[in-house]
């Protein structure tokens, strides 16, 4: 085998493999608008048990 022809097989798995990975950040991003104003939610709801309780 040629020194090319293991540099363009090298060239097109290494184009392949970026491809084929999902990017963690992207799959997290469709579920922040739900996530946070939840914690929001559970985040008063411990603050306001504490006063009533030390009230």
């Amino acid at each position: 085998m040629s020194k090319s022809a293991d540099h363009s097989a090298h060239d097109a798995h290494a184009h392949d493999a970026p491809a084929a990975e999902e990017d963690p950040v992207e799959s997290i991003i469709s579920i922040i608008p739900i996530v946070v104003p939840l914690a929001g939610a559970v985040l008063m709801f411990l603050l306001a048990f504490i006063a009533v309780t030390m009230a």
